[in-house]
């Protein structure tokens, strides 16, 4: 059996009370989600190139073109090619795969995941900052931003590809895991991009607050995603990366999976929100359990897609078609790694293959 195969499987409840009462350093790696000076016309050129290499943005992206003052502009370490990138890709997976078992069965894909939104999940359309270009987040405030809290594990998984390759970026390190994360786990495609470069300069880190607050409502989520860019529909596809990993008490006060397959990349989170929940009775923050096993959890931002119209009709658009949300995924995700990163027409958005394929 192939590993992909052995990792389409869903965890036994079994394994998942046991997981709950764990403290070991294994059980702290979090799922969590979910959750820059030149000009106009340069950013402009950016999203046209964008939509010419065919990576289109949303109707969103595109309003930003006027107002905005930073320009991050990507650029490829001289001597390297896509190869080596994928060379990367390749060693950033087969670590993950020889922890498939971390975390009690969760893996590494809901960290590495979460690990890439909120590098990029800082961005603030107004002005082009935060993102995930310049690797920010090992810098305070970013770095102990509460909604970060857990991802230092995710940061010193991936430190040893920094250390073995000095060119690397931390921004294009981070994005790239969030890439391995998704496809080793039977997830779609994610167009990427390298080039981002580091950032010395302390000013640049974005405040904190600007990453999804899991307490808050439906209004709340539309103000964070619409700071980026995202509308309802993309929003809503975005939040399905909750499928991967579960929440651990001592890094957000939330804890638990969203369900029994946390990972794999599915459409299940969406079937899952559809069914009944309850308030759960406990010492931590507000969550909810569902009324079958009381085994899985939801954030009360996730509540938000269920109970505000405007988001229902794509959570329910979505727990219908797994197709569609692979495909919408693939584009909004590829999509938020690169918010605020202008990019030239020497580098187009690549796919890179996963173990399993270069395997046949």
């Amino acid at each position: 059996m192939s590993t992909a195969a052995f990792k389409r499987q869903s965890v036994p409840l079994s394994k998942l009370f046991q997981s709950y009462g764990k403290n070991n350093s294994q059980s702290k790696y979090g799922g969590y989600f979910l959750a820059t000076l030149i000009g106009s016309g340069i950013l402009a050129t950016s999203y046209f190139n964008n939509n010419k290499n065919g990576n289109t943005p949303s109707n969103n992206h595109k309003k930003l073109l006027a107002g905005s003052g930073i320009v991050n502009t990507a650029a490829i370490p001289k001597g390297k090619s896509i190869k080596d990138y994928q060379s990367l890709y390749n060693e950033i997976a087969e670590k993950v795969r020889d922890q498939d078992d971390a975390d009690d069965g969760a893996g590494r894909y809901g960290l590495l995941t979460r690990l890439a939104w909120h590098t990029s999940g800082t961005y603030k359309k107004e002005d082009n900052t935060g993102g995930s270009y310049g690797g920010t987040m090992i810098y305070k405030p970013e770095s102990t931003d509460g909604e970060n809290s857990g991802l230092n594990h995710g940061r010193d998984f991936l430190q040893e590809f920094k250390d073995k390759y000095s060119w690397l970026s931390h921004g294009d390190l981070w994005t790239l895991g969030g890439v391995v994360a998704v496809q080793e786990c039977g997830g779609p495609k994610i167009k990427w991009r390298p080039g981002r470069q580091d950032i010395s300069d302390k000013t640049r880190v974005p405040e904190n607050g600007r990453l999804p607050d899991a307490s808050k409502d439906a209004d709340y989520v539309k103000g964070v995603f619409g700071r980026m860019g995202f509308n309802e529909r993309e929003t809503v596809c975005l939040i399905g990366a909750h499928c991967l990993g579960k929440c651990h008490k001592e890094n957000t006060n939330y804890d638990g999976p969203w369900g029994p397959s946390f990972n794999m990349f599915t459409n299940d989170f969406f079937v899952r929100l559809l069914q009944n929940w309850h308030v759960k009775k406990w010492d931590g923050k507000k969550q909810y359990e569902d009324d079958e096993t009381n085994s899985f959890m939801m954030l009360p931002t996730d509540m938000a897609l269920k109970e505000d119209s405007s988001f229902l009709k794509y959570v329910k658009m979505y727990a219908d078609d797994e197709k569609l949300f692979f495909s919408d995924f693939a584009k909004n995700f590829s999509t938020l790694l690169e918010l605020g990163v202008t990019f030239p027409d020497s580098i187009k958005p690549t796919e890179f293959k996963t173990l399993d394929e270069q395997d046949k």
